[in-house]
């Protein structure tokens, strides 16, 4: 990625410029602290002599360690502006007050920026007619109010242009270099005029008005000097016509005006009869009363009673009064300004984008008021907005699950330790096994948030389908309870699936539940597989399915339904239809992270007082599972027993190391210890020391478990690993460690599965 920090030099290196200077003032300083030994001068000079030279040396030597860090401080700052800067999509860019370019994103460099140290008004010079004249006015805008934004309208575009004041001297500037043409795709003329009434561009609707754009405003005929200075008359291929001009925008210098068509201007100037308007048109009072709607607006808003229906009853949501909006436009000289608005629909959701334009009829001020479905583009904006938040949720959850589990296992490993000296007789056994159960249970609920958050260990392997639910149909039936009928419908020529059987039966069972809590007066849930075969990519509920084959597990039942407003909120963490303490809200969520890490799909529908069916999408696997034959144990040879072999122990956080290293040597392994994988190494520097096992965490600060390990089995192939993780995303990734002879042992660990998955390595 490339960016203008990689064409500039950093300020820093005056630092580098000036270190010559600064070595010569040193030669000096260093010359006239030992005249007084070199016997040169009387001897009533040489004290102060030296005092001089001392003081300057002291003085330079301050001023290099300041200038130093000045640099540094500079050089860090602009690489966390960049930072920020290359997560933007427009071209930003950050100048001093004199205009000279410190920090660009990449979007700035490619279109912007040619040549070695150029100035922001160079670069602009391809951009703007007059860019010297856009940047000064905008320059102290921002100087005085903090922050200046502005429309800058070329023939045939416009460009936002924003700046930012970021210190008394430093300014960032943003450049929309793509904006979308807004009244490109209206039906109405629509053109954009700027100083001397200079049409600068005009929609398809305007063009085909014209014949042509048109140089100036002016070519346009007007009437008399006595008439409305807002309607003109066109001369166009079917005779002479009457528009009246509506403002619909107003950036600095620039004008977009809306020509509305009006019949009979000489005697009532009326507004045409907004029926046949190819856009939604409304005409307002100052005080929001609708005064006409033509049947495009009816379609969009809805049933409305003119000079009865107040704009206020019908729409919603601008985060101010409406009336103190209404009232800002019917002011003289307002630049109107669009506002998205939510329409006070019943029957569905409707977002509206309403600009509002000031004429006068009969001496009297009214609004007109353009209205654009802008449903979509909300729509589009709130799934962005929820995507990022279900990213933020998932990557904390992930987080704190993984600190949670090194807790955990430092909290379960120490009371194993301490039921090894106390028996069921001892008072403190109850305690301390209750201290236990609740460890377990967090460490399930820990299970979930990393389910959620895709970054739990999965154990994949090929399965049947039909043998998992026929396992598992047992305990579904106990949990669905007697007023709950539960059946299964297989297809029989099902074909297998990879997935980790735990947590799919996990899936099942929580879907099941589910369906249960739907159905409290009883009824049926249907658990049916089959074999489906796309040909083409299906899009749905913002996902798309490719190609291919998969096994589909539907679970659907008659319960009471998920209202159609909630149904696409069921799979967020900690969100429930349930009533309190009947629900975590963290079940549908965690299925949803355990089908998404396997690579599947799941959708849900349902209607109210009917049901609810959630389909389950899983890849086929093309691998076919073969049982591995037993390896008999050559005659003779000797296996390592419990106890026997040099573990290395590798582990950041010290209490779950203290843990890890007391239940190992109480099995008898010899166990070496270090904190940190830089550690680690260094003892096997030692090419005397001997080790069987390494038993490393994962993820830790410096270099991580895999690095260091396939650094020391450069030197030590034979020896095996054990790998410990919260989780092992953030190292291993999709693939796994890739390292030979090794195996993963998840936190929260117990005792027992600590020596055992050393004892099975040894073995």
């Amino acid at each position: 990625m490339s960016s203008v920090s990689d064409v500039f030099p950093s300020r820093s290196g005056r630092w580098k410029i000036d270190r010559g200077r600064y070595v010569s003032l040193a030669l000096i300083a260093v010359l006239l602290s030992l005249f007084p030994f070199l016997g040169v001068l009387p001897h009533q000079l040489n004290a102060g002599v030296a005092a001089v030279g001392v003081s300057f040396l002291a003085v330079l030597t301050f001023a290099l360690t300041r200038a130093w860090v000045i640099s540094q401080i500079e050089a860090q700052t602009r690489a966390a502006l960049l930072v920020f800067l290359e997560q933007e999509t427009d071209a930003c860019i950050v100048t001093d007050s004199a205009g000279e370019i410190l920090v660009a994103n990449a979007h700035a460099a490619s279109r912007l920026i040619n040549g070695i140290n150029p100035r922001l008004e160079e670069c602009l010079r391809s951009v703007f007619a007059n860019p010297a004249a856009v940047l000064l006015r905008l320059q102290a805008l921002a100087q005085a109010q903090g922050k200046a934004e502005e429309d800058i309208v070329t023939r045939g575009q416009t460009i936002p242009v924003s700046v930012s004041r970021l210190s008394h001297d430093r300014l960032c500037w943003r450049f929309t270099l793509d904006a979308p043409q807004l009244w490109r795709n209206v039906h109405l003329p629509v053109v954009t005029v700027g100083r001397n009434d200079v049409v600068l561009d005009a929609n398809g609707a305007a063009t085909d008005l014209f014949g042509q754009v048109p140089k100036v405003l002016k070519q346009i005929p007007r009437r008399d000097a006595a008439a409305d200075d807002n309607v003109v008359r066109v001369a166009t291929s079917g005779g002479d016509r009457t528009f009246a001009v509506s403002t619909l925008r107003k950036s600095g210098i620039a004008r977009e005006l809306l020509l509305t068509p009006v019949r009979d201007v000489k005697t009532e100037q009326k507004a045409a009869s907004f029926a046949d308007l190819p856009v939604p048109i409304m005409r307002l009072s100052t005080k929001g009363e609708i005064s006409e709607a033509n049947r495009l607006a009816v379609e969009l808003v809805g049933e409305i009673q003119p000079e009865q229906t107040n704009i206020e009853e019908i729409m919603q949501g601008l985060g101010y009064p409406i009336r103190d909006w209404l009232a800002h436009a019917a002011q003289q000289g307002a630049a109107p300004r669009s506002e998205f608005l939510r329409l006070a629909r019943k029957d569905k959701e409707v977002f509206v984008q309403v600009t509002l334009s000031r004429i006068l009829k009969d001496d009297q001020v009214y609004l007109i008021a353009v209205l654009n479905d802008a449903t979509e583009l909300k729509t589009l904006e709130a799934q962005f907005v929820q995507g990022q938040k279900m990213q933020a949720v998932g990557q904390l959850a992930g987080g704190v699950a993984h600190d949670f589990n090194n807790l955990l296992t430092a909290i379960s490993g120490h009371c194993d330790l301490l039921l090894l000296r106390h028996d069921q007789n001892d008072p403190n056994y109850g305690d301390l096994v209750q201290i236990n159960q609740n460890a377990n249970r967090a460490a399930a609920l820990v299970s979930q948030l990393l389910a959620f958050s895709r970054k739990q260990t999965l154990r994949p392997e090929v399965l049947d389908l039909r043998d998992t639910i026929s396992d598992l149909i047992h305990l579904l039936n106990r949990l669905v309870g007697e007023k709950v009928r539960l059946t299964l419908s297989h297809d029989p020529v099902l074909k297998p699936v990879r997935a980790d059987k735990r947590q799919l039966e996990q899936v099942l069972m929580n879907l099941v539940v589910n369906a249960r809590d739907a159905m409290p007066e009883g009824g049926e849930i249907r658990i049916e597989t089959e074999v489906l075969t796309l040909d083409q990519p299906v899009s749905r509920d913002r996902a798309t399915v490719q190609p291919g084959e998969y096994v589909t597990v539907k679970v659907i039942d008659s319960g009471v339904g998920i209202p159609a407003d909630k149904l696409q909120k069921v799979f967020e963490p900690f969100y429930t239809t349930k009533r309190t303490g009947e629900g975590t809200g963290l079940g549908l969520s965690t299925v949803y992270g355990i089908i998404k890490q396997t690579g599947g799909f799941i959708f849900v529908d349902s209607i109210q007082n009917k049901g609810t069916e959630f389909t389950v999408l899983l890849p086929v696997s093309a691998g076919i599972q073969t049982p591995q034959p037993a390896v008999p144990e050559a005659p003779g040879e000797q296996r390592p027993h419990q106890g026997e072999g040099v573990v290395l122990l590798v582990e950041d956080e010290a209490p779950v190391r203290a843990f890890a290293t007391r239940a190992l040597r109480l099995k008898g392994y010899t166990v070496l210890e270090a904190e940190s994988a830089e550690d680690a190494l260094k003892l096997l520097d030692d090419p005397n020391l001997s080790v069987d096992v390494f038993v490393t965490d994962v993820v830790m600060p410096g270099m991580d478990g895999p690095t260091w390990v396939r650094q020391a089995m450069k030197e030590r192939s034979d020896v095996r690993v054990v790998f410990m993780s919260g989780y092992t995303e953030g190292a291993f990734g999709e693939a796994g460690p890739e390292i030979e002879n090794s195996t993963f042992l998840p936190k929260p660990f117990s005792l027992t599965q600590l020596t055992e998955a050393v004892f099975q390595q040894l073995n």
